[in-house]
């Protein structure tokens, strides 16, 4: 599992909400007259527009994921396999259906997607994902910007890095992510007398937080290779907790934009100075 996607249970699609179809309907119009709705700011909105393509709408995908129960072994450094694979499926779940609005308004992309987790008292063992962008399509019919798989890119970067992006010769590709619940085994009793009182590493601690944040890593890696990128941008790694979980589990999760090159004979901007004003 190490080197490859996370696999959880096999999922059926679920169909767009009714609402979310009359929505997305109504962004579409009728005889060619589009309304759009986005979380740009004026910037972004404006940098897009610079780049050749107009915003389609808000786009947006949820799952509400029961995460099973497992134990870690207390003196031991594991993956909890069971806890990667419900968060990675959830995630996937939330990405396609957010995927599937920018199918259904005609966009070739999505950019500015993030993605929260949320939690409700009502569920301790429930948790929420949500995916949300902002589908874009391009002015120009004649060019195609979709992922090599032929649906919409997916990426997390902002209007003026997307901008950038494309000024500098290379494409979004899709949205990558990689994770990795892991327990950290507790210190024995014997090994905290041993470092009381004493400056000195901690390694099971720090060889446990290196193997799992180098498998979030690999499995980010793996996901752009699998999608033809020849490259990842923006790539970050955070950590936390969920839920019920004892102090000792930590999700590491990794995401990124998986980038292409594309011909072009325009050369990148020179970066420039620049004092803002801006309060």
């Amino acid at each position: 599992m190490a080197n490859q996607r996370p696999q959880g249970q096999q999922q059926q699609q679920q169909p767009l909400p009714q609402h979310a179809i009359e929505r997305i309907q109504g962004m579409r119009g009728a005889q060619g007259q589009r309304f759009f709705t986005s979380d740009l700011s004026v910037k972004e909105y404006l940098l897009i527009r610079e780049s050749g393509f107009e915003a389609a709408g808000l786009v947006m995908g949820s799952s509400i994921y029961h995460v099973g129960y497992q134990r870690g072994k207390w003196s031991q450094n594991m993956e909890m396999t069971i806890l990667t694979q419900a968060l990675y499926s959830a995630r996937e779940l939330a990405m396609a259906r957010m995927e599937e609005e920018a199918e259904a308004l005609g966009a070739h992309g999505i950019v500015g997607v993030r993605l929260d987790v949320r939690q409700y008292e009502w569920g301790s063992d429930l948790l929420e994902f949500v995916a949300v962008g902002t589908a874009i399509y391009p002015r120009d019919e004649t060019k195609n910007w979709r992922a090599p798989n032929g649906r919409a890119f997916t990426s997390d970067l902002s209007g003026q890095d997307f901008w950038m992006l494309l000024k500098s010769g290379f494409r979004p590709v899709s949205m990558v992510v990689g994770n990795c619940v892991y327990h950290v085994a507790h210190q024995s009793l014997g090994g905290w007398f041993k470092t009381a009182g004493q400056n000195v590493e901690m390694t099971a601690f720090t060889q446990a937080l290196y193997d799992a944040r180098e498998l979030a890593m690999e499995r980010l890696q793996y996901e752009a290779q699998s999608d033809g990128a020849s490259g990842v941008v923006g790539a970050t790694i955070s950590e936390w907790t969920h839920g019920s979980w004892e102090p000792h589990i930590i999700e590491f999760f990794a995401v990124g934009t998986a980038v292409l090159p594309i011909e072009t004979t325009e050369p990148p901007p020179t970066p420039q100075l620049v004092m803002t004003v801006d309060s």
